[in-house]
């Protein structure tokens, strides 16, 4: 097994549709994560053992970065020519994925939390395995 590190993100391409949510990736390919995010107050906490996918959006929705939280399969090259960020976290340890936007290690699970002061654009959670995924949206609390 090779060791991971992490990868800073590249700003890529966004779109949202009625259908889901279509990211650009730097080499020309696309990603389409399925269906209309269901909107949560404040943070998102992820199914044990599933993979966390971060997106933050710039306020014009059409450009962002996107981050994979605790990815240890995907090579570093690959991370690097799409334009994907990576960070690796140590159970329990906290680390910021975007300025106002936080990503936490718990019980195999990701925690994702927003602070909307701070974040000028959306905040997307994708949540996938071989057996499905779910989407969520980060949005302030009421």
């Amino acid at each position: 097994m090779s060791i991971r590190e992490d990868v800073p993100p590249d700003t890529i391409g966004v779109e949202l549709t009625e259908e889901g949510v279509v990211v650009e990736y730097l080499d020309g390919r696309e990603a389409f994560y399925h269906g209309v995010p269901t909107r949560k107050e404040g943070a998102v906490t992820t199914a044990p053992g599933k993979q966390a996918h971060v997106l933050v959006t710039d306020a014009t929705e059409t450009n962002g970065v996107l981050v994979y939280v605790n990815d240890r399969v995907t090579h570093e090259d690959i991370l690097e020519s799409t334009g994907v960020g990576r960070v690796l976290l140590d159970p329990g340890e906290t680390t910021t994925v975007f300025p106002g936007v936080r990503a936490t290690s718990e019980s195999h699970r990701v925690r994702v939390e927003a602070e909307f002061d701070t974040v000028d654009g959306r905040v997307f959670v994708f949540e996938e395995d071989e057996m499905g995924e779910r989407s969520f949206e980060v949005v302030p609390e009421e």
